[in-house]
């Protein structure tokens, strides 16, 4: 059985348990990170040299970084509607992917752990304006894409991107901020919300 280690505070984890559950994959995961077995321990270590979860094992080895495992899933099982085949649709699932990894996400950190995780390292006001409006910024191209869509990041079909990309949407309509209105991102986030994985694993959770 698959095993995941990672706890469910973490975004980047539920991404994984989401992808599972659309592909209907059973697994067993355990809790490691924040509050729970310490991810300097040296057998976690051993698994990823970086301390950072989520990490899976199964019977082909040892992945970490959380997108690329949620598409190693996906072409495992073989899920083409997730993450397609052919060389240029794929492309575009990974471009709305990696984009959410790098610039969405980095853009969303400070303001994200400073006002929901209270980090003492990111209370400085001005900082935490600058980086509202460096999310807002990040945020303002997926609604442009969105807009274009009228449905999902790519179009009518659900993708990997989707999972990556709504849980990060759901991160910025839940943090206790000021924002621009998004109206595209706010029917993205209410289009999801009829999925059980989005149900399972984003919804209510940052």
């Amino acid at each position: 059985m698959l095993r995941i280690l990672g706890r469910v505070s973490s975004i980047n984890v539920r991404k994984v348990l989401w992808t599972c559950d659309e592909i209907g994959l059973d697994y067993a995961r355990e809790d490691w990170g924040s509050g729970f077995a310490s991810t300097d321990a040296p057998e976690f270590r051993a698994l990823n040299p970086n301390g950072l979860v989520p990490v899976i094992e199964d019977e082909a080895g040892v992945l970490w970084e959380s997108n690329t495992i949620c598409r190693y899933l996906a072409a495992k099982a073989g899920r083409a509607d997730l993450l397609p085949a052919e060389p240029s649709r794929r492309a575009l699932v990974e471009q709305w992917m990696d984009w959410q990894s790098t610039d969405l996400s980095n853009a969303s950190r400070g303001p994200f752990v400073g006002i929901v995780r209270g980090d003492p390292a990111f209370q400085d006001p001005h900082d935490r304006a600058a980086g509202i409006r460096r999310w807002g910024a990040a945020m303002a191209v997926l609604e442009r894409q969105l807009a274009s869509t009228g449905a999902y990041a790519l179009g009518p079909v659900f993708s990997l991107a989707d999972i990556v990309l709504g849980l990060s949407v759901n991160r910025w309509l839940l943090t206790p901020m000021e924002r621009p209105d998004y109206p595209a991102a706010a029917a993205y986030h209410a289009l999801l919300r009829q999925r059980p994985g989005f149900q399972a694993w984003g919804d209510d959770m940052p």
